[in-house]
């Protein structure tokens, strides 16, 4: 099943990376929100520069669109040292960072995003070069092969994941700094907003800009580009300028309501709603119904939908909540109006 992709999708997509990379702040004092992370890189940072070290190996979680590839190059920049991006899926083999880390230099930054898709292998390979700042370079195959031991500059893995939990033990242990990047509120969203807004030349009052902050479900990067689509309706549907109204006109064109539900979301709670009774409903069974990739389904929407209390996981799938049902005009079932509690705990078997 193909996967949907929505004007409020996190995740980066392929046509806007170079307009991401155009707005990214240039130094961490520039980058706005995650008050505690900045203070405790800063810490970090000034820290290792007195001492004259690399920094300790850092791995950032949380979901997508928050900024974690942005803060890994503002490390490198506070730095003063080089920058290597690769991410998880590239790497298939140890050959594929051999000529990374042997190219560092003292104190440099690799940066792997989606590091929870390492092989094993190379997280194998990976294990001495963060530790001991050497790898082992196979020369030959078969079962004569021999191995070669080679040094490597003592260097900064900074890695980054949505998915936390599926890194194992291991390479979790090895990193210094561990830090979750949390949902922005409104009204640094409104801050990013006005500061992009500024960046792209586009007029908009704060009431259009704090409008649009609040539909952009906490996340900077969908922030952005609903920035960019109200931008393009106000310079051919109105004058240019973004103000509530024309904010509002903009994203209910493209279904994204007053709560950043868009149409991908409706069409996953109305399915629960009236297709499942409420739920629960286990995951694949959802997809089916929807037509949509369950790994997209747990992800991308459910976690929007979780955190808006919309939607509630419990040991035998998700059920729709009170609120969910208010939200469409619908009336509870009579077996739930009494307020049962639903377990939030693991999603069980089909979950």
């Amino acid at each position: 099943m193909a996967s949907r992709v929505e004007v409020t999708t996190p995740e980066a997509l392929p046509d806007e990376r170079g307009a991401e990379g155009s707005l990214r702040p240039r130094s961490l004092a520039d980058f706005i929100g995650q008050e505690r992370l900045k203070e405790v890189l800063g810490i970090a940072i000034e820290a290792a520069t007195a001492r004259r070290e690399p920094l300790d190996h850092i791995l950032f979680h949380g979901p997508p669109g928050l900024g974690k590839t942005t803060l890994a190059m503002l490390l490198a920049r506070e730095m003063q040292v080089n920058f290597t991006h690769t991410s998880g899926p590239v790497l298939e083999k140890p050959a594929d960072l051999v000529g990374a880390l042997t190219n560092l230099r003292d104190g440099d930054i690799l940066f792997i995003d989606e590091i929870h898709r390492l092989r094993p292998v190379i997280e194998e390979f990976l294990y001495p070069a963060m530790e001991d700042y050497r790898i082992e370079v196979r020369l030959s195959e078969g079962p004569r092969a021999q191995t070669m031991t080679m040094a490597v500059e003592p260097f900064t893995l900074v890695g980054a994941t949505t998915r936390f939990g599926l890194l194992t033990a291991p390479m979790r242990a090895r990193f210094g700094i561990t830090e979750r990047l949390s949902f922005y509120p409104p009204e640094e969203l409104a801050v990013i907003v006005e500061r992009t807004a500024g960046l792209m030349g586009v007029g908009a009052t704060d009431a259009g800009m704090r409008e649009l902050a609040r539909r952009a479900r906490g996340t900077p990067r969908v922030a952005n580009r609903l920035l960019r689509r109200v931008r393009d309706f106000a310079e051919v549907r109105a004058s240019g300028v973004l103000e509530p109204g024309v904010v509002r006109s903009a994203l209910d064109l493209l279904d994204v309501d007053e709560h950043g539900l868009d149409a991908m979301d409706t069409r996953v709670l109305l399915a629960i709603i009236d297709k499942f009774d409420g739920g629960p409903v286990g995951l694949n069974s959802l997809a089916v119904a929807l037509g949509e990739d369950a790994g997209t389904l747990e992800e991308v929407y459910e976690p929007f939908l979780i955190r808006e209390g919309l939607v509630a996981r419990g040991p035998r799938g998700r059920v729709a909540t009170a609120r969910a049902y208010e939200r469409f005009g619908r009336e509870l079932p009579a077996d739930r109006a009494g307020g049962a509690e639903v377990d939030e705990g693991q999603p069980g078997l089909f979950g």
